[in-house]
């Protein structure tokens, strides 16, 4: 194995876990490059018990001193960049450019947790003569964060920087199928000074993220995953009397007008439904045809047939999700949709056991097809057709999900008429993966998202923080009045 056994990183220290060995495969050439091993309920008590120790001296530490953890860390993930883009390339599959955009935007999150003092100074107001009402942010405590194989580096950064600079301890629960570079994040937190106990890292599985929602002193979870694990968080988290932020599911629609800018339209849709090869809350899946727009789908398909497995378009993530993308791409076949672009069956020379499959493009097909309601999370593109702009805002909002939608137009009235009618959190106009950039916040709608604040930027100050308000009167001789 290239990489040493991944145990659990808890008080500082490497922790061996007590469950059952896992073995981690590149899904690059499908090799085994390490070992994980699973922890159970006593492993997270662990983490939870040394989060716990050292939430005092943490929290009682004012901001200004956190976050010159955070400047020292910013520049620990541009200083190893390399070495970062090469750990997610490996356990990801995702490409190596791919993979650096993730790290400098995990960069970029731990920028905006370092201008959280301006945020979070409260505010004083003398609201009668005499008397004065201040508020102010406090840590909720210790707090946990659930995260997904897809993003390894920059989903756990999404949390990270802004509970911990706001005064929290944590505990990272990453997914157990990419262990390696949650805990190099933690290596570099300690070598940019954050204290030990104040970040910890559980490996595990289902026992570990069970035991996260159960725990009694764990008093807020985030979560990013499926939808169906994440209503169970959601649903589990919350009756144990926690905050709970869970993202889902996606299936983001991208509505293109026949005035649309054809290059510009080909390019986006097919960056968004092949970057990271589809495996991503915020790929194209499903695209709605307005009309006459034979002319971009010609030219989108030119632009797929350019995406090629293994040069500029990474593995998915193991044999299984291979073949059930590929069986949906079949099924949609079965029940009449037409293939214009076909990436099954893919093999990549000399990494013949990898796991890829190429863009595809399938058109016709109906909004009532399993392939145009559920998330494949792979490099595919539904088309489905309609004459009527208010018809494609009914397939969109007919989803379940809504977590990013957009309209590929040059009418600015199409635009805003699109913006304000898509039932989705996130919007495009002519961006087809419309992720806001910070301070502006990550999140969706409907199924998409459950909680009621986003993930990042100034939005999810309000999830790792609770608001602490004091009134002060001084002076009895004051003029008193119904306020006072």
């Amino acid at each position: 194995m290239k990489y040493e056994p991944v145990k659990n990183y808890i008080g500082g220290k490497l922790t061996e876990a007590s469950g059952e060995k896992l073995d981690v495969y590149s899904p690059i050439d499908g090799s085994v490059i390490s070992q994980v091993t699973l922890s159970t309920t006593s492993d997270v008590d662990k983490a939870v018990q040394a989060a716990k120790e050292a939430f005092p001296a943490w929290s009682n530490t004012t901001i200004k001193e956190r976050v010159q953890v955070f400047f020292r860390y910013k520049q620990l993930l541009e200083e190893n960049m390399d070495e970062l883009s090469k750990l997610v390339q490996e356990e990801n599959g995702k490409t190596y450019d791919e993979a650096k955009a993730e790290v400098l935007k995990s960069a970029e999150l731990t920028e905006f947790a370092c201008s959280l003092p301006q945020l979070t100074a409260g505010e004083l107001l003398e609201v009668s003569r005499g008397v004065e009402c201040r508020e102010e942010f406090y840590p909720v405590g210790v707090v946990a964060s659930i995260t997904p194989f897809n993003f390894p580096n920059m989903v756990p950064n999404w949390t990270i920087p802004n509970a911990l600079a706001l005064g929290n301890t944590m505990i990272l629960k990453p997914s157990e199928i990419v262990p390696l570079s949650a805990n190099r994040i933690a290596e570099l937190l300690t070598e940019a000074g954050l204290p030990k106990g104040v970040f910890n890292v559980v490996h595990g599985a289902q026992e570990a993220v069970e035991a996260i929602c159960d725990h009694p002193d764990i008093q807020a979870v985030s979560f990013v995953g499926s939808t169906r694990v994440a209503k169970i968080v959601y649903q589990r988290g919350c009756s144990n009397l926690k905050r709970v932020m869970a993202l889902g599911s996606a299936k983001n629609h991208l509505i293109v007008l026949p005035d649309a800018n054809v290059e510009m339209t080909a390019s986006n849709v097919a960056a968004s439904m092949t970057g990271c090869a589809g495996q991503r809350c915020m790929a194209a899946s499903a695209m709605v045809a307005v009309g006459n727009v034979e002319h971009i789908i010609e030219k989108l398909c030119e632009e797929a047939r350019k995406i090629i497995p293994g040069k500029n378009l990474g593995a998915v993530i193991s044999k299984k999700a291979k073949e059930r993308i590929e069986s949906y791409i079949t099924e949609a076949e079965q029940q009449g949709a037409k293939i214009l672009v076909d990436g099954r069956n893919y093999k990549v020379e000399g990494k013949e056991n990898g796991f890829y499959v190429g863009p595809t493009v399938i058109d016709y097909v109906k909004p009532d097809m399993r392939i145009a309601k559920e998330e494949v999370f792979g490099p595919v593109l539904s088309i489905m057709r309609t004459d009527d702009l208010d018809e494609a805002i009914k397939i969109e909002n007919s989803s379940q999900y809504g977590n990013a939608a957009a309209v590929f137009t040059q009418n600015g009235s199409y635009a805003k008429y699109v913006a304000e009618r898509a039932s989705a959190g996130m919007i495009g106009v002519n961006i087809g993966v419309p992720v806001p950039r910070e301070p502006f916040s990550f999140g969706g709608w409907n199924d998409s998202k459950f909680g009621v604040t986003d993930v990042t930027g100034k939005s999810s100050i309000a999830f790792w923080t609770k608001l602490k308000k004091t009134t002060i009167k001084w002076n009895p001789e004051s003029r008193v009045n119904w306020m006072s």
